[in-house]
């Protein structure tokens, strides 16, 4: 396969997107370093990033230069923390007045947590 700006620019890269002092936001894309953009909106923001990935990308093919690929196979699902036997008991009781596994109410603790910290921005 001919890996072309059209093979990018189809790849998941992940874009972050912080609030910008001055105002608004500015995103960038980890995996293509200086790939940056700000705007006044995150719905701009996004729109913004999509158009300078594609000329971070297209530069860095003129260019000849090597373009990282997002590696998601890293991200399997499994994460194996270690934590205070306090905070294990407690969840572990939690579960079970819920009668749900200590897993799934990890996942949903996560995920609720997340979900509240992207509401923020």
């Amino acid at each position: 396969m001919e890996k072309n700006l059209n093979y990018y620019a189809a790849l998941p890269y992940e874009i972050t997107i912080t609030p910008s002092p001055e105002g608004g936001y500015v995103a960038t894309i980890p995996d293509l370093p200086g790939c940056i953009t700000q705007g006044d909106t995150r719905l701009e923001v996004l729109e913004m990033i999509e158009d300078a990935k594609l000329c971070w990308l297209a530069a860095a093919l003129e260019d000849e230069d090597d373009i990282p690929e997002p590696d998601w196979d890293l991200y399997n699902g499994k994460l194996n923390l270690r934590i205070p036997k306090s905070l294990h008991k407690k969840l572990a009781e939690s579960a079970k007045r819920e009668g749900v596994k200590l897993n799934q109410l990890a996942i949903y603790l996560m995920a609720s947590g997340i979900g509240e910290q992207e509401k923020n921005f």
